[in-house]
């Protein structure tokens, strides 16, 4: 029987090598650089090599086949997973504490992956001096192997691939920039624990710093407010983690080199509180309280994201729309909200679904409310799967003051990406503009000097202009959506608003370009918000891109 067994995880894992290809067994041996030495990756030709050494090492076994299934999400070769006996979910769900994969080599993954042709070119010449002679060619991933072997690179030494990031491409800042914002906020909610705690190096042996190791620390630590980052941590833990000082200061850099106001990290990071905005400087002050939404209750709100992907009749099927949606749901969830998906609805179920929302009565106790919206669409209305259209001014009006009494006075944020997508390479599709002329006019309630506008506490986040397209990638997803994440990541910590936010968005997305640099788009938010929205700032880091 044991023999059986035996075989049957052998057959798996040859099914598997033979569903791989050179670049992705090149990946393979990148992910597995901190498990296995260099000298015994250089042998490896192939994914068997490859497993014949995790099972050496005793990282894959017939009992335990997860090192594979992650390696397999890691390199997005997610039709594979079945073949072991796992689901893309299923390897989400494990991943934070079973993750072998450092998040610092994930994140020089994905550097990796992000690095063009031309960006490689350029940083070849940038270190010519340090690379040999004979060399005239290597992938992204060799080249940051040969720096890894030349101690230029490291986990505390990420310097030289900063400058050559600064260097090639700014936006490749990015992905470093998350990384060590996570591992600052990581020390920082260490220095919380009480002395008697384990210490820093048994956190360290325990995983701390592999993919979402660092969200078992602070699911211990989730009641411990942010504080500065005191002179204490940085000294006990200097050998391990470097000095904490330097990163955060390499920190405030990065983001300094990417956003003209210059931000203080270091000094934010000390005033932030997890109850109230960073960037409130006296909470006492009534007249800044007016200003503001109340957003300290013990609910955020709830998050609605509807997903149409598989169309009934001609539309396209939306690639890279799960992406979007993957985002949406880990950073609304990481701004304290309850998120729920729905998959391909259609014109009907969208109109009822926001029926049965309209009614719910938790959200009295809830500070917000957000719906998002991914599908084909034309001018003011979004597609359900069944090709019929549902206007965004009736899918909002579900939730005014009078239809929602539990949410009035309450913000309301939409996010729409309406997509008509005629090629799957480059899904093109247009958006609706919330100034819709044909629409009926804003209508009032009067009935005291306290009540406010029906249609008043709205924003509406549109992907483009009504009447010109935007674009998604088939692999990436929408420029605006993930702009949109990637910016809530970066600005809610530093206490910016929301309209402050999607300013950075419009900036963000109209720099973009297609690859002849022809193709353009621009965001339109439009709202009637009253007061300034800014969300609290989360105990977490920032939630890491995992698809």
């Amino acid at each position: 029987m044991d023999d059986d067994i035996t075989m049957k995880f052998l057959q798996q894992l040859l099914v598997i090598d033979q569903n791989l290809g050179t670049e992705e067994v090149k990946a393979l041996k990148f992910l597995c650089s901190d498990l296995l030495s260099f000298k015994k990756l250089e042998a490896v030709e192939s994914a068997q090599d490859i497993f014949r050494l995790l099972m050496a090492e005793d990282y894959l076994n017939k009992e335990d086949t997860f090192i594979l299934a992650e390696l397999l999400y890691r390199i997005r070769c997610h039709f594979l997973l079945q073949k072991i006996g796992y689901t893309k979910e299923k390897v989400q769900e494990n991943l934070q504490w079973k993750g072998k994969v450092s998040q610092y080599r994930y994140m020089l993954y994905e550097l990796a992956e992000d690095i063009t042709s031309d960006d490689l070119k350029r940083a070849m010449f940038l270190l010519r001096n340090q690379l040999p002679k004979k060399l005239t060619n290597m992938s992204s991933l060799e080249l940051l192997t040969f720096l890894e072997k030349q101690d230029l690179l490291a986990e505390d030494n990420l310097q030289i691939l900063e400058k050559i990031c600064m260097d090639i491409s700014p936006d490749l800042l990015k992905t470093m920039n998350k990384y060590r914002m996570e591992r600052v906020s990581l020390a920082q909610q260490e220095s919380n624990l009480p002395v008697e705690a384990a210490s820093f190096s048994h956190y360290r042996h325990e995983g701390l710093f592999h993919s979402g190791g660092y969200a078992r620390l602070l699911t211990s630590a989730q009641e411990a407010p942010i504080k500065s980052l005191g002179s204490n941590i940085i000294d006990s833990h200097a050998k391990e983690f470097g000095s904490l000082q330097q990163h955060a200061e390499s920190v405030y850099f990065l983001v300094a080199s990417q956003d003209d106001k210059a931000v203080n990290v270091m000094h934010g990071l000390s005033e932030l509180s997890q109850e109230q905005p960073a960037k409130i400087s006296n909470p006492e002050s009534k007249t800044e309280k007016l200003m503001t939404y109340k957003m300290d209750g013990q609910h955020r709100g709830y998050c609605l994201i509807i997903n149409n992907f598989s169309f009934i009749g001609a539309l396209q099927k939306r690639r890279g729309s799960c992406k979007d949606a993957d985002e949406l749901a880990h950073v609304f969830a990481w701004l304290g909200l309850d998120v729920k998906t729905y998959e391909d609805m259609t014109s009907e179920e969208i109109e009822k679904l926001m029926q049965e929302w309209q009614s719910m009565e938790e959200h009295r106790d809830r500070d917000c409310f957000v719906c998002c919206i991914l599908s084909h669409g034309e001018s003011g209305s979004v597609y359900g799967i069944d090709e019929q259209q549902v206007p965004i001014r009736t899918i909002m009006s579900y939730f005014s003051a009078i239809q929602c009494p539990q949410l009035a006075e309450k913000p309301k944020l939409f996010f729409i990406q309406a997509c008509q997508g005629k090629k799957i390479q480059q899904a093109v599709y247009i958006e609706a503009d919330a100034q819709n002329p044909d629409l009926p006019p804003i209508q009032h309630v009067v009935s005291s000097s306290e009540s406010i506008p029906e249609e008043a506490d709205f924003l509406l986040g549109m992907a483009t202009v009504d009447g010109y397209v935007s674009f998604r990638h088939i692999r990436e997803g929408t420029w605006y959506i993930q702009a949109l994440c990637n910016k809530l990541q970066l600005l809610v910590p530093r206490g910016e608003d929301i309209l402050s936010i999607l300013t950075e968005v419009n900036e963000d997305v109209s720099k973009r370009a297609d690859n002849l640099g022809k193709k353009k788009q621009m965001p339109q938010p439009a709202y009637t918000l009253r007061k300034k929205l800014i969300f609290p700032v989360p105990r977490s880091p920032p939630p890491k891109q995992l698809q």
